[in-house]
């Protein structure tokens, strides 16, 4: 008879209302659990006839998308392991721009595979150090399949090629309009090193009604509104930027005052009407013409701008008037008087436009060397929804820009690269010795799920797409066509099903599937290396009483 020895208690070492599950509760496979239920939420989103969400938040607010990024930022995923998903598909956000849900959807791809072999009795230990040699092969192997690179990238043509796969992940059938708009919109505050590019120096307006058709970029800084006085339009103007509200200033405390006869009435409000109009002439005479307020602006106070000739514009957000500080070189001040020469900005032109019946102020900088020069995209729309779908797609866009400035090389999309880099890392298996050569083959397995889901959002059969593009990779083709640029065909319905990525110009950007590939794998392995979680009780007290639910009773 064998002994059982008691394993280590917990009693009495935590505080009372902790909660840990560890190895023995199968805490491995409850995390993977985790990873792929999240996965398989945003799976269905992926690519072009991806599926949208609509994601109601804690604010009853609605978000209809299909981007991983904006979908898990408004679900409030708890559980730990799925958070370090989350985590990843954030950095890649904050890397990239993009591919944000190819890092979700290949590290639950990588956990379901390595459950497979957890199954089959391999440890943890031995697929993390498995998955780690895949990695870096599929890195390195990566770096082979470049197919294009951009050559100019000034040259609005070169930039749209890239970024038409990106948008039309996005917002598949208007992709050629959006790439043209968001590359128009680069050039025109490119500097002079493209290094330097600024994406918060191209910024999108959304104006309802008209289609997406009649969207333009417009050369400056757009607000949704016209100016609030009678002067609408200055040119080569000093501005001065307000963060307090424009009128007669307000005392702490109350005070009374008794006022005997008419006269003495007169002559109380004309003091305040006097020191108001010396602070506007202050303005004037310091040569100020365009004063941008944070606040509101009074009425008396907008008499005297306008009779002293001076354009107000009112920007109610905060983030906007800190955008524009920047644009115009100002420094927004907290008290109203005449500013210091280095505390004033400078526009070229501040313009009223008109577009679609909305009038819109817009802030121009017409110097092209300009660092602060800024760009707007002006989106025309159905619905708020639609037009906030189509503003994260120009964000991932502009994004991949900045991207693409430092590394301009491509690689073919359409689910092409990840069925080459199956072919290779799997051979990569065979010739590995121990263990691990079954994790790198799992590894490379994972990435099938890219084109299969792409298939299958497409309405294709997923198996017989596969084997063909198998088929097609496997037959090294003529010495000078490159063969692994066959991808899944969405568009044209083919009877195969698949085309030739590099010929219909489907070309993902080399960076972002490197990034993805490393934040998904090392995201996979430290999911697999927890064998432990222990939760503390939340703290505060008891909870607050919610409402009575028989107050009808009575």
């Amino acid at each position: 008879m064998s002994l059982s020895m008691p394993g280590p208690s917990q009693g009495g070492l935590f505080k009372p209302g902790y909660q840990s599950h560890d190895a023995e509760d199968g805490a491995v496979i409850r995390n993977i659990e985790a990873c792929q239920a999240i996965s398989k939420t945003v799976q269905t989103s992926l690519g072009p006839y991806g599926r949208n969400k609509i994601v109601i938040n804690h604010l009853q607010k609605m978000i209809l998308t299909s981007d991983a990024a904006s979908i898990l930022r408004e679900l409030d995923v708890v559980h730990p392991a799925a958070k370090l998903l989350v985590m990843a598909s954030q950095q890649q956000d904050a890397e990239m721009g993009d591919g944000t849900n190819m890092v979700i959807v290949l590290a639950g791809e990588l956990l379901k595979k390595a459950e497979e072999v957890l199954r089959l009795g391999l440890k943890t230990s031995d697929i993390v150090q498995g998955y780690e040699k895949a990695q870096n092969f599929a890195l390195k192997t990566l770096e082979e399949l470049e197919v294009d690179r951009l050559q100019d990238l000034r040259s609005q043509e070169e930039l749209t090629k890239a970024l038409r796969t990106v948008v039309a992940s996005k917002q598949s059938g208007t992709e050629d309009i959006l790439a043209s708009l968001v590359a128009e919109a680069v050039l025109s505050v490119l500097p002079k090193n493209p290094v330097n590019f600024n994406v918060d120096n191209v910024r999108v307006v959304k104006i309802m009604g008209g289609s997406l058709e009649h969207s333009r970029v417009i050369k400056g800084m757009v607000f949704g509104r016209e100016p609030d006085g009678i002067v609408k339009k200055a040119t080569k103007a000093k501005v001065g930027v307000f963060s307090c509200p424009i009128d007669v200033s307000q005392t702490e405390t109350k005070g009374t005052v008794l006022l005997k006869n008419a006269e003495e009435m007169m002559n109380y409000s004309k003091g305040e009407e006097e020191r108001l109009e010396s602070a506007i002439k202050e303005l004037h005479d310091s040569g100020l013409r365009v004063v941008v307020a944070g606040a509101n602006v009074g009425d008396l106070a907008m008499h005297y701008l306008n009779r002293f000739n001076i354009l107000v514009v009112k920007v109610l957000s905060k983030f906007e008037l800190r955008r524009l500080c920047r644009v115009v070189g100002a420094t927004p001040l907290a008290r109203l008087g005449a500013p210091m020469p280095d505390e004033m900005g400078a526009v070229d032109v501040v313009e009223t436009a008109e577009i679609g019946g909305d009038r819109v102020t817009v802030f121009r900088q017409e110097d092209v060397n300009s660092p602060t020069r800024t760009a707007t995209i002006v989106l025309r729309g159905a619905t708020q929804n639609h037009l906030e779908d189509v503003e994260r797609a120009i964000d991932d866009g502009v994004n991949v820009v900045k991207a693409i400035t430092k590394d301009p090389r491509l690689v073919p999309g359409a689910g092409a690269t990840e069925i080459q880099l199956v072919e290779r890392i799997s051979a990569f298996a065979d010739k590995t010795p121990g263990l691990p050569q079954h994790a790198i083959r799992k590894f490379a397995e994972a990435f099938e799920v890219i084109p299969r889901t792409l298939a299958e959002s497409g309405g294709l059969d997923a198996t017989e797409v596969l084997s063909r593009l198998y088929t097609a990779h496997q037959s090294k083709g003529s010495s000078e066509e490159p063969y692994w640029t066959t991808g899944v065909d969405l568009e044209h319905g083919s009877s195969e099903g698949t085309l030739d990525a590099v010929d219909e110009g489907i070309l993902d950007l080399l960076a972002s599937k490197s990034w993805a590939i490393r934040l998904a794998s090392e995201a996979a392995r430290t999911v697999l290396s927890v064998d432990q979680i222990i939760v503390a009780r939340q703290a505060g007290g008891p909870k607050p009483p919610g409402p009575n639910p028989n107050w009808d009773e009575d």
